[in-house]
């Protein structure tokens, strides 16, 4: 009973009301004016005049919190800075909410009718996942939207309209799924959309920009916009414009039907900003290493993210779990069926990327071995099943990449990708060859053709999804994988579609482009350590529990200082796991844990092992045709 007067008081207004849980599926009053001056990116400060219609009394503001693919409360609100509110050319009192930090509170007085916010962006100068990492160089800027506006508590955010418009430094490029109205040197006019289309319409900009026809002479168009830091970024060869082209085409033999009206996507190359992908309906934000055209190593293992990212605009756009769609983004969202949102998509995604020429049938395998061997070392799948890893994911993509292989991260991905390609090979099977997954993703995802109204699901639907593309009992299939605590991982697709895992003493082209690119020495397979190749050569970026690293004594942020006596580095770590499989004895190493040294000593003679597949002979090499190109 002590607590009723402090409920009373959170009633009155201090806290979340009814109707925040209960939003409104009716027209807001009035369209949202919003007004980006990108002028001072350089700086990573973006300046934000909005204007939103109001009645007089009391108003709640919403700060967008839960953003789409992001799969988490990760808004980034702490990159609001000066906020001032005023009516009438009055300023107006606010106070943030007690418990919920993306509500905003203000009393509105008689006669005012709209009410105008200035404040700053602040945009992140590092670390952190999706929006909450570095989106801006001297000459590239990435905005989301959901950064930059608040919107009227109360309503489903289709039901709110807004005019948005940016004003860009002189002489840069943009591109954005949103349409123009008017453009007058960098000043740029866009047409007015509902919120929830705003958020999901993110620009990019840049000195240097490239616009590149990905479907030519089709009535829905498909663009790749790019920007980067240096113009000689932006060339494409031959043969990679080709694959690009063949990823449209590949896509809609795949499902059968697209859900846009027009598609971009948005593409920056650089060093210095962050690297991943968020997918939206008509869009892809897709961030890569700025040599990704021009490196070969780049481009082989980066070569998935668009094809991913694109996937999504049928599987998670179009048709979402129904936990994860939500009336609006601070009404919180549910991860259980992350493991088909993300899950399949991390299937399909590879394999269109082989199916577009963007892979070779090798090179897919070789990636797909990678991600076998990861997941058949994962010790906490015996306490945590990949169901939990799904559930959490708002936690977990926040989570250090330490002790990863007991604590497990979001597994949803490379795991579903495995669980995936059982269901597909599984199709194939039990049809003789005549059905695959294939027909599930035209049957469940080709509907409505150019429609972008989302259209959710349950397992059940998945479940009799594939029950009409081949009888089975799906259900128990999937159950069986999502709630395993067996630490082995469910490589059976893998079997099943011809080839098996092997460890051999020679890394793939695949693993060498790797570590090249994302700067990591990878002896997970042998010693049970990958370590940075960066800046801070030697220092152990993860331990396999239970390995020979992990009996040595070994954790994750000590570093290596010499290697049986000679100052590390990692061919010398090498040479001394060839030399210790020859002459039986262990591996020495000088450590370093903060500020304190020490020699330890590890008793592994195996050798250097790298996963690669090779073929099951006398059994039908389904992944040779999961991949092949489709006409």
């Amino acid at each position: 009973m002590k607590f009723l007067p402090r409920l009373a008081a959170l009633s009155a207004g201090c806290a979340l009301c009814l109707a925040h849980a209960d939003p409104l599926d009716s027209p807001y009053p009035g369209a949202l004016v919003l007004k980006v001056d990108l002028t001072d990116a350089a700086r990573r400060i973006f300046h934000v005049h909005e204007t939103i219609p109001v009645q007089a009394g009391k108003v709640d503001l919403y700060y967008p919190k839960w953003i789409p693919g992001e799969h988490g409360p990760s808004g980034p609100i702490e990159g609001v800075t000066g906020l001032i509110i005023a009516g009438n050319g009055q300023r107006i009192a606010w106070r943030r909410d007690l418990v919920d930090m993306y509500t905003l509170h203000l009393d509105v007085p008689s006669g005012v009718s709209s009410i105008d916010l200035e404040f700053q962006f602040l945009s992140p100068t590092g670390g952190g996942e999706f929006g909450q990492s570095v989106s801006v160089t001297n000459k590239i800027v990435d905005l989301e939207w959901n950064q930059v506006a608040f919107y009227p508590v109360g309503y489903f955010s289709r039901a709110i309209r807004i005019e948005p418009s940016v004003k860009l430094p002189a002489g840069w490029g943009f591109g954005s799924a949103l349409e123009t109205a008017n453009q007058n040197g960098g000043d740029v006019q866009f047409k007015p959309v509902t919120f929830n289309n705003l958020v999901d319409s993110p620009l990019i900009a840049g000195r240097n920009f490239k616009r590149v026809d990905l479907a030519p002479g089709a009535k829905v168009p498909v663009h790749m916009d790019i920007v980067a830091d240096h113009p000689g970024d932006l060339v494409l060869s031959d043969a990679q414009l080709k694959a690009a082209r063949a990823l449209v085409t590949q896509a809609y033999a795949l499902f059968g039907g697209y859900h846009y009206v027009h598609y971009d996507f948005l593409f920056t190359l650089s060093d210095d900003t962050g690297h991943f992908g968020l997918e939206h309906h008509q869009s892809s934000d897709d961030r890569m290493y700025a040599k990704y055209f021009t490196d070969a190593d780049t481009y082989l293992a980066a070569s998935t993210l668009l094809p991913h990212e694109y996937v999504h605009s049928w599987n998670g756009k179009f048709r979402r779990p129904a936990d994860l769609w939500t009336p609006n983004f601070n009404v919180p969202m549910k991860g259980d069926l992350l493991w088909v949102y993300e899950g399949l998509t991390e299937y399909l995604g590879p394999v269109l990327t082989a199916r577009s020429g963007m892979r070779t049938a090798e090179q897919y395998r070789d990636a797909l071995a990678m991600t076998a061997a990861q997941m058949d070392k994962r010790p906490g799948r015996s306490w945590r099943p990949l169901q939990d890893t799904a559930d959490e994911a708002q936690v977990l993509f926040n989570t250090s990449d330490a002790w990863s292989s007991w604590r497990r991260g979001t597994d949803f991905y490379p795991e579903g990708e495995l669980i995936w390609l059982d269901v597909d090979t599984k199709i194939r099977e039990l049809s003789s060859g005549r059905r695959s997954l294939d027909d599930f993703a035209g049957a469940f995802y080709g509907i409505d053709n150019g429609s972008y109204v989302t259209k959710t699901y349950t397992f059940g639907d998945v479940v009799a999804a594939l029950n009409k593309v081949q009888l089975n009992d799906w259900a128990t299939f999937l159950r069986k994988r999502l709630d395993s605590t067996d630490p082995a991982a469910p490589l059976d697709g893998i079997v099943r579609g011809g080839w098996k895992l092997v460890y051999t003493n020679t890394p793939t082209a695949m693993l060498k482009a790797s570590e090249k690119v994302r700067k990591y020495v990878d002896l997970f397979d042998s010693l049970g350590i990958t370590l940075d190749a960066g800046n801070n050569a030697g220092s152990i970026n993860d331990v396999l529990w239970n390995s020979p690293a992990f009996a040595a004594g070994l954790a994750p942020r000590m570093k290596i200082i010499a290697v049986d006596g000679e100052a590390y580095t990692a061919d010398q770590l090498k040479e001394a796991i060839k030399s210790a499989q020859a002459g039986k004895q262990p591996i020495e190493l000088l450590i370093q844990s903060g500020e304190a040294f020490r020699t330890i000593k590890i008793d592994y003679h195996d050798g250097l092992k790298y996963p690669r597949l090779v073929r099951n002979s006398g059994t039908p090499d389904r992944l040779s045709e999961i991949v092949r190109a489709q006409k």
